[in-house]
């Protein structure tokens, strides 16, 4: 039996993105570098940890959400007062939408850094994720987090709002990432209470807020008065997952297909071959982005370990995906055997 697979840079202590230190380490961390297929310094544990990060790809659907955000960040540069205008990147999961907030936070961070050279003190990003069963006061304490202030028993909601707001305007911060705010059921008090938190928050900082959300439309953040003011806000942009229906579609699918395939280094694998397996992949991973990444990192991940160095539409079959995409795609595969 083989042992589990182990390495890896554990020299730097686990930090989440949703923290200061692992969201800027996250910005500057360059990708991993490829090395030459026929280079044997380039070892096996290095070519590992490169097929298992593989480049996040910039779909069509990323670049229309980046325009958008750049539209928003003009439209709100000089409002002082009352809610600046948002934007809910929406759809089913596995689309894309962390990936796409989280590349967004990333340009939007070096963009800054190049107009601002040498102020290291200024934080123009903020990225967190919505918890669940989330309080007003659980919700502003992530921003906190964030930030990394100190805080106490002691201090309520309201001091550690207003110290929120104080130091995200201090800092410069021009740019909030909220995810998975489907997470806010606005049925119940506490979910209500947390939703007008986030309104009141964007009414004091200054600054752009972005949230991804599996499915808004069908969420009860978007219905009743409270919904009424979200939607009155935030443009909502459908994060579907990709077609391939007509020949635009086709086409877009398979110049994805040819950017993921110009990132694997397998000294046997055929190059033409995801393309070739175009109508295949998007039937097994119902066009979605994360479904995708998976099935080929970890068809390319097998062929690595296993010696054959080459990735096949039996390979490709043989990966298990996510519960999702195997539901959407069973009923057109053939049955293993």
């Amino acid at each position: 039996m083989k042992g589990l697979p182990g390495g890896g840079d554990v020299s730097a202590p686990f930090a989440a993105a949703t923290t200061w230190q692992g969201w800027d380490r996250f910005v500057h961390r360059p990708p991993a570098q490829a090395g030459d297929i026929g280079d044997d310094a380039w070892g096996q544990a290095e070519r590992e940890a490169y097929h298992s990060e593989l480049a996040v790809m910039l779909t069509p659907a990323m670049e229309r959400v980046f325009t958008q955000v750049w539209r928003l960040l003009l439209v709100n540069r000089c409002q002082q007062a009352g809610a600046r205008r948002g934007l809910i990147v929406s759809g089913p999961a596995t689309t894309g939408k962390t990936t796409t907030l989280m590349a967004l936070g990333r340009s939007f961070q070096l963009s800054d850094a190049r107009q601002h050279p040498g102020r290291t003190g200024r934080r123009p990003v903020l990225f967190i994720s919505v918890p669940p069963a989330a309080t007003p006061k659980i919700l502003v304490s992530e921003f906190a987090r964030f930030l990394g202030m100190p805080l106490s028993e002691r201090l309520n909601q309201t001091d550690i709002t207003n110290a929120v707001c104080d130091t995200l305007c201090e800092l410069g911060t021009q740019l909030v990432l909220i995810d998975d705010v489907h997470l806010l059921d606005t049925r119940r008090r506490s979910g209500a209470e947390t939703s007008d938190q986030l309104k009141y928050l964007g009414e004091r900082i200054p600054a752009t807020f972005v949230y991804s959300a599996v499915d808004i439309e069908t969420s009860p953040l978007l219905t009743g008065v409270r919904g009424a003011q979200i939607a009155g806000r935030f443009k909502i942009f459908r994060n579907r997952p990709l077609a391939y229906g007509t020949a635009a579609d086709q086409q877009t699918w398979h110049a994805l297909l040819h950017g993921m395939e110009d990132l694997l280094r397998l000294r046997a694998h055929r190059p033409g071959t995801l393309v070739r397996h175009a109508a295949y992949l998007h039937t097994r991973t119902g066009g979605r982005i994360g479904s995708l990444s998976q099935l080929v990192r970890e068809a390319a991940l097998i062929a690595l370990t296993e010696g054959t160095e080459k990735i096949t539409k039996k390979l490709l079959d043989e990966v298990e995906l996510d519960a999702t995409a195997e539901a959407d795609a069973w009923p057109r595969r053939r049955p293993m055997t």
